[in-house]
């Protein structure tokens, strides 16, 4: 069964925030004097300590000098250690991190808590905190540990468990999404999915809330007011992007068998400057990624298109392949006289994208597929020609 993590927002009273805030400066703390420990190690020539190592010394002499160590769980400072630990493997084995830097108070705020946690209706039950209350009601499973995380001025938990997988019906077998910018998302059975463009609708919001904070002076309260609003001006952009992805990622997933999109490169698309914003508020990536573990839940299978195949240059209806400026939004064949929107002959064309198993069988096998891709195209001829364009 596969591991679904799950992140709600809780509602602490004063007293649960001060203990969730004591918590999340320990385990800074403790991450803190790790990294400096290991820096002076590395500079005296000496082995890198290990995490187990680390906790031993924090034992010894971190924790009789602050007794603030002792109001708080201790999985918060040895989960820590255990992150950075991870973080210098990250650096040095695996070569895909910068170094470990040392964190900042306000700045992705959390810590981990294990032992006796429990859950009832919309309440979980936390080591040295007590019942705290949730927004949603929860899933009726008793997870072995949590993260507790800040966001502006608003604490949430997630925690992972077992999830059944749901045998969901199936509307339609296969279906060919072609994403971009001005529409997110257009499927070839005629669905078009509007960008909502979060960071550019909040993008003279966010610029004020910045120059505001820019006014204050460094230190003071109406400063930390300030910083306080601003997170919560990013935050707002960050669900509004995440929302409109889930609902579109799970409903691909559970109504179709198949789903082909584009392996589009991203890394590429960021360093066009003029692009760059409008891309990156998209959100192509983390599409993808939902999409990838959200056909193993719910039964169907991904399949992704070549990078060099080209979708916006076929034909839909009879295969020809014509040069495409972006500037053009209307595909008109040269050939047959189609005249059908860009982004909707681009999503039939990735349905009728050929897959490895048609491409890899035998002779039979790859007339059987031809036959059948023949057959799907005749059968979408009816729904091409609902989309036609006739605004001649």
């Amino acid at each position: 069964m596969p591991l679904v993590s799950f992140k709600t927002e809780l509602k602490p009273n004063n007293q649960q925030k001060t203990l969730l805030a004591k918590h999340a400066g320990v385990a800074r703390h403790a991450y803190n004097w790790g990294l400096a420990t290991c820096f002076q190690a590395l500079e005296k020539g000496e082995k890198l300590p290990t995490s187990i190592d680390l906790h031993k010394k924090l034992v010894a002499e971190v924790k009789s000098v602050y007794s603030w160590y002792y109001e708080v769980s201790k999985c918060s400072p040895q989960q820590a250690l255990r992150n950075l630990s991870t973080a210098f493997k990250n650096w040095w084995v695996h070569k895909h991190t910068k170094r470990p830097k040392f964190k900042k108070k306000g700045h992705h705020d959390s810590f981990y808590l294990e032992g006796s946690i429990k859950i009832s209706g919309n309440r979980f039950k936390l080591p040295r905190i007590g019942w705290v209350n949730v927004h949603e009601n929860l899933p009726a499973v008793t997870p072995k540990n949590v993260t507790i995380s800040r966001h502006a001025d608003r604490w949430f938990i997630s925690f992972r468990y077992e999830l059944d997988k749901p045998n969901t019906p199936k509307i339609r077998e296969r279906i060919g999404v072609d994403i971009g910018i001005n529409s997110l998302a257009t499927c070839s059975d005629g669905t078009v999915i509007k960008n909502r463009k979060a960071y550019r609708k909040n993008k003279r919001q966010l610029a004020r809330l910045q120059r505001n904070l820019a006014r204050k002076q460094k230190g003071s309260k109406n400063r930390k007011k300030a910083q306080v609003k601003l997170a919560r001006q990013h935050k707002k952009v960050v669900q509004i992007r995440k929302d409109t992805i889930h609902k579109l990622t799970s409903w691909l997933a559970k109504n179709h068998s198949e789903i082909v999109i584009e392996n589009l490169n991203v890394s590429g698309m960021l360093k066009n400057h003029r692009l760059a914003s409008a891309v990156a508020d998209c959100g192509f990536y983390e599409f993808r990624r939902q999409l990838e573990y959200k056909t193993e839940w719910y039964g169907s299978k991904l399949i992704i298109a070549d990078r060099f195949y080209p979708s916006s240059q076929l034909c839909s209806n009879c295969q020809n392949k014509q040069k495409m400026p972006l500037s053009k939004r209307v595909y008109e064949c040269e050939n047959c006289g189609l005249k059908i929107d860009r982004d909707l002959n681009a999503s039939i064309n990735l349905e009728l994208y050929p897959t490895t198993d048609s491409l890899s069988g035998s002779k039979a096998c790859g007339e059987s597929n031809q036959l059948n891709s023949k057959s799907v195209k005749d059968s979408m001829k009816q729904e091409v020609n609902i989309h036609l364009l006739d605004n001649e």
